[in-house]
């Protein structure tokens, strides 16, 4: 099943070869070489896993393919952008991918406005195959799998018990044209508003898939008014559970009035919509109109996990930089393109937490959580309670793998939930709404090799030596010693030290090795 999805993801490269063959910027070639590769490899990888047993899935290889899937299709969906004008590393280039697969929206391209028309085109597709993948494995394998107490959607999703792969190709029909068909709306509403053809068929494709990718550094700022409007509906309408909407095709229209995760979804939305609306009245100097406008699409952009921002609301004040933060580890609806821990889990956990308190106030009560009405069984209140501590943990450890790396407090943390919930943009002048992650990267790079070069060339080399981190974090004292230099290693980079150190008694704020230097390679403070 791999390989026929490799397959197909190279099969999608003729869309953007078309596009860059239209355009006539020569870019062709590297959609017609990354597509035969793709193509070829995915054949390969096919023909080599062809057997005449077609009995259904275990359990275990259900999550062995659901894991092998997200790994392989970012390592080809890479090739067009490490061969194409962007030129980017593996390590970047793959980042992109992935990013646009899992719908994440995080990016370390800058100059959007001048790439050839098929990149674009393909940072689109990604995030739009990556949307009807995201959807077809929350309502299909997860409930399977009993990951993270989707359990509880079993029945909504056909019951798929020993017999995932064939009801997965009904299910992922049934999606497929809604999907498509919300879609097309979407690039249609965006034309009619003035967007032209290329940029409403590409912003068509993020914002229904809840991506968030961008022909534009500015992102959908560009196309600020009433455009906001309608993108906002479309990631409402994408962060809604699919299988409501193939219910209310085939004529039932009562679950998706009664469903209470969908009330609960935009009775959020409408919340925190009028509580920064108020705050961008009263305290900024915003028209009404445009406080809620503004308010309205990024409150949405970011609950949804779509990442789009029209403007920088880092520039909000603390209060609403708290609120972006949050709202972004809440998520929309399960079985929807959205990301994050999603609505439900949270009404499960506040049911729990609700029972608790019950069973405190009357012990000899009898006390069940309910979910939509029915009772919620130990084995889902567990899987639950697993995903928020596995979730905050894994957001930890990223965090703090990402401090190790010299970033300050905001950008670890927030790089770490953003990456994390697949939501985009972080918070701060890095990875906030007006950045991106490009300047990350190096601050990663584990090759032994560079970090070689980085000491010779006097460039950052943290991380490359096992006592790094202790050296870090215990931020020892510049060392008064002959030869030796507790501090980064500049040569002839002594204004970046100096930026880096309190005048006072000389601390650094960033520290590297210690170890024994020329004279040409010391610090400024030991010349």
């Amino acid at each position: 099943m791999i390989g026929l999805l490799v397959v197909i993801l190279g099969a999608m490269m003729v869309f953007p070869f078309l596009a860059d063959l239209i355009e006539g910027r020569g870019e062709w070639p590297v959609f017609l070489q990354s597509g035969l590769i793709t193509i070829l490899g995915g054949a390969l990888l096919a023909l080599s896993c062809d057997s005449d047993k077609h009995d259904g899935l275990s359990i275990q290889q259900t999550f062995l393919l659901t894991t092998f899937v997200w790994v392989a299709l970012p390592l080809f969906g890479a090739l067009p952008l490490m061969l194409g004008a962007t030129e980017l590393s593996f390590t970047d280039a793959f980042f992109e991918a992935m990013s646009g697969l899992t719908t994440t929206g995080s990016t370390v391209i800058s100059g959007l406005d001048d790439l050839p028309k098929g990149l674009l085109l393909w940072r689109g597709i990604l995030q739009w195959l990556g949307g009807i993948g995201i959807i077809v494995v929350a309502m299909v394998f997860l409930p399977e799998l009993r990951v993270g107490g989707m359990q509880i959607f079993k029945s909504e999703a056909f019951d798929t018990f020993g017999k995932i792969l064939p009801r997965a190709q009904a299910i992922a029909k049934q999606i497929s044209l809604i999907y498509v068909g919300l879609t097309v709306a979407c690039m249609l509403v965006y034309f009619s508003l003035g967007m032209g053809g290329f940029d409403a068929l590409v912003h068509a494709m993020t914002t229904v898939s809840t991506g968030g990718f961008s022909n534009y550094d500015g992102s959908f700022g560009t196309f600020s008014g009433p455009a906001e409007y309608a993108a906002a509906v479309f990631m409402i309408l994408a962060a809604l559970p699919f299988v409501r909407y193939v219910q209310l095709v085939n004529g039932h229209t009562q679950p998706m009035l009664l469903d209470s995760q969908i009330r609960v979804f935009l009775a959020t939305i409408l919340v925190l919509v009028v509580v920064t609306a108020g705050v961008l009245v009263t305290v900024f100097p915003h028209h009404p109109e445009q406080a809620l406008r503004e308010a309205l699409f990024n409150i949405t952009s970011i609950i949804s996990g779509t990442g789009y921002a029209s403007v920088d609301y880092m520039k909000w004040g603390s209060f609403l930089i708290t609120v972006f933060f949050f709202i972004g580890l809440i998520g929309g609806c399960a079985g929807s393109t959205a990301c994050s821990v999603k609505i439900f889990r949270y009404q499960l956990l506040f049911a729990s937490i609700q029972v608790q308190i019950q069973r405190i106030r009357s012990p000899h009560g009898v006390f069940v959580p309910r979910f939509e009405g029915r009772p919620v069984g130990p084995d889902v209140l567990s899987s639950v309670i697993s995903f928020f501590m596995f979730f905050v943990l894994t957001m930890g450890i990223v965090a703090w793998a990402l401090a190790l790396t010299g970033l300050d407090f905001i950008t670890a943390i927030s790089g770490a939930a953003t990456a994390v919930a697949n939501v985009g943009p972080g918070l701060g002048e890095t990875i906030g709404p007006a950045g991106n992650f490009a300047t990350l990267n190096e601050r990663r790079q584990m090759d032994p090799q560079q970090c070689d070069v980085d000491w010779a060339s006097g460039n950052d080399g943290r991380l490359c030596h096992p006592h790094a981190a202790v050296l870090a974090l215990l931020k020892r004292r510049h060392s008064k010693a002959p030869g030796l230099c507790s501090g980064r290693f500049t040569q002839g980079r002594s204004d970046r030290w100096r930026s880096q150190t309190s005048p006072q008694d000389g601390y650094a704020q960033s520290f590297s090795l210690t170890g024994a230097l020329t004279p040409a390679h010391q610090c400024c403070r030991c010349r």
